[in-house]
């Protein structure tokens, strides 16, 4: 998985695989899912992303397995 920010545009973009985006829904005016062929997520592009994604306190955890 990939994330990348543009802060130029406010614009963050979510990579799940590097498959080929054969279609793009518009979830609303500000979040759009990318599907590959089968219908599997590829991507999403979210717009104003500080805004709707608080991406300034954006973090990465991994957690483990429960014991």
């Amino acid at each position: 998985m990939k994330i990348k920010y543009f802060e130029d545009t406010d614009t963050a973009l979510i990579e799940f695989t590097n498959q080929k985006v054969s279609e793009t829904k518009e979830i609303n005016e500000n979040i759009m899912i990318d599907l590959d062929g089968k219908g599997n997520l590829v991507g999403i592009t979210i717009e104003h992303a500080n805004q709707h994604a608080n991406m300034k306190d954006f973090s990465f955890q991994q957690m483990s397995g429960l014991n």
